[in-house]
């Protein structure tokens, strides 16, 4: 259930010539008073064929004008709206039920606080099935003011209680950095100018694409604008950024103007002052993982960077490593900007669920916990990198998409285990569309590895292996549709000149498996990335094995193999396959 406190107005009778009326598309049907501050007195237009919309507004509104008859300022503001809606999956309610809800909601408002006798003088208005409209007086019948000062957390909270009480769909208790919801005008307005999003929604999109492209303020609005959003610049006489605002092509006021929304106003953190902090933060004059695999591609690189966010981004219920928070949060906005740029740049056919999943995170990127830019620079630019370079492979970005749905979960349960309960929900949303991108980007190249898998010797073999290395969870892993790839992956890897009982050991350490769904597609992924890296001096290995084959187990270990015929871990390009 969702209260949305309008803002206020002046005209009393306007806004019951709305309630009382036909609606903008004649979807108000038998409107009529459900609960109000005095309800036998009350004039109710919709229930009695003498009363007036006129006498109901000076009704509601006499406590003003006797404020008002006063010598002093007179008062403006005075009319207070609040919607209350139904979700639309919620049971049908009654008038009953509407008129408690409805009493409940303007006393934790501060509205009509129970027991005041002097409160003030409101209605609720029901004209739909799944909503009421509560209009209320802001004077007291006393003539002082009511104390609304923070009555939005109040309606909240009460409402997240009605829920329970009444069984209706339980939504997440918010912390005030939601973005706002686009108005009943803005939907009205892109409906009939046949847009599928509203201005809003349009505009707070093109502002996230665009932050992964700019290193500094300037590159952003300039983005925008070659974007073609039009873009109000407001500085100081120093020259400096004051302000910005966005406008969407062709979305014009009454009066033929661009309908600028300022950054603030789409969502608090596109204002300017946290774009700067965002965007000012130094950036590393090199990808740490760079220098270590110069011929990898940027989706690699990224691949890499991603391994470092376990260290920050725990599932520890007590909370995580770095304190205050501010270096987990600076992490998680950042990885919104690698989702961000990962939809934009990947092929056509996995844009729809990447641009749901950057669509359902950007709430997971903003919390109360602030967030130290600072420390995240090597995410924000990987996610530059993958925006400016060349794409790999398509099975290089399917082990992107794999590492970034893990990263999403670890934010998930980041933000759960400190209570963020909407940016907890919106990464779990985000962790379903990435899963989706993922079977969709490997199907192909899984089809491919199964096909061409090993002989029954070799993955024998590497069901032993598979068993000493992660013992727990072999059973899943051997019975999951995709060990045949996993062994193909495997057995290329050795080859390669790699050890897969090592490589099955670091998979399942980065990567816990027991809520994997697919613990061999996790695996599958991950291995195939690290495999990529560069192999092993083999002589080196060679000689080190050679004075230690000793203690080297082997795949068997019931049977000891002997050491002039000890078979190394690159050795398996004699194996058949």
């Amino acid at each position: 259930m969702i209260a949305a406190i309008k803002d206020p107005g002046s005209n009393t009778r306007g806004l019951l010539a709305y309630l009382y009326g036909p609606g903008r598309h004649d979807e108000h049907a038998d409107p009529h008073i459900v609960a109000g501050f005095a309800m036998l007195a009350m004039p109710d237009p919709g229930r009695d064929e003498q009363a007036t919309l006129t006498q109901l507004a000076r009704y509601l509104d006499e406590p003003v004008r006797l404020r008002n008859s006063e010598v002093g300022t007179k008062l403006t503001g005075h009319v207070w709206h609040c919607p209350v809606r139904a979700a639309p999956e919620d049971r049908h309610l009654s008038d009953t039920e509407w008129a408690d809800i409805a009493r409940r909601i303007v006393q934790a408002a501060g509205i009509a606080p129970d027991g005041d006798d002097l409160a003030c003088r409101w209605i609720a208005v029901r004209h739909a099935d799944d909503h009421v409209h509560i209009l209320a007086t802001t004077v007291r019948e006393d003539g002082r003011r009511p104390k609304l000062h923070g009555s939005g957390r109040r309606l909240a909270t009460a409402c997240r209680q009605i829920e329970k009480d009444y069984g209706l769909r339980q939504l997440k208790p918010g912390d005030g950095t939601a973005a706002k919801r686009p108005t009943q005008a803005e939907m009205h307005k892109a409906k009939r100018l046949g847009w599928k999003q509203t201005s809003r929604t349009w505009l707070e999109e093109r502002i996230r694409d665009a932050i992964p492209h700019a290193a500094d303020i300037e590159q952003f609005l300039a983005y925008l604008q070659a974007d073609g959003i039009q873009v109000k610049i407001r500085r100081l006489p120093s020259g400096d950024l004051k302000g910005y605002a966005v406008a969407r092509p062709g979305d014009l006021k009454a009066d033929g103007t661009p309908n600028y929304l300022s950054g603030s106003d789409i969502a608090p953190d596109l204002s300017l002052p946290k774009l700067q902090a965002l965007l000012t933060a130094s950036a590393p004059e090199e990808h740490p993982t760079a220098r270590r695999y110069r011929h990898s591609t940027s989706w690699q690189r990224t691949t890499d960077t991603l391994d470092t966010l376990h260290h920050h981004l725990t599932d520890d219920t007590t909370g995580d490593t770095d304190g205050d928070g501010a270096l987990a949060q600076a992490q998680i906005t950042a990885l919104g900007d690698i989702i961000n740029a990962t939809a934009q740049t990947a092929p056509a056919e996995l844009r729809a669920e990447l641009r749901a999943a950057t669509r359902a995170f950007a709430r997971a990127q903003r919390s109360q916990v602030r967030a130290d830019h600072q420390a995240a620079a090597d995410l924000r630019r990987a996610a530059r990198d993958i925006l400016h370079t060349a794409n790999g492979p398509g099975s290089t970005l399917a082990a992107l998409i794999a590492a970034l749905v893990w990263a999403a979960i670890l934010a998930e349960r980041w933000h759960h285990a400190r209570g963020h309960h909407q940016q907890a929900q919106a990464a779990h949303t985000a962790v379903q569309h990435l899963q989706a991108a993922y079977d969709q980007a490997v199907a192909d190249h899984l089809a491919a590895l199964t096909h061409r898998q090993p002989t029954k010797e070799t993955i024998n073999d590497l069901s032993h292996d598979l068993r000493a290395a992660i013992p727990d969870h072999a059973a899943r892993i051997l019975t999951d549709p995709t060990w045949p790839a996993l062994a193909t992956v495997l057995a290329d890897a050795e080859a390669a000149g790699h050890q897969p009982r090592q490589l099955l050991t670091e998979a399942a350490a980065r990567r816990e498996l027991g809520t994997a769904r697919q613990p061999a597609k996790v695996l599958l992924g991950r291995i195939q990335h690290t495999s990529r890296n560069p192999t092993p001096n083999r002589a080196a290995d060679a000689a080190r094995l050679r004075t230690t084959r000793l203690t080297v187990p082997s795949r068997d270990t019931a049977q000891p193999t002997p050491a002039p015929s000890l078979r190394l871990g690159w050795g398996s390009q004699h194996r058949r396959r």
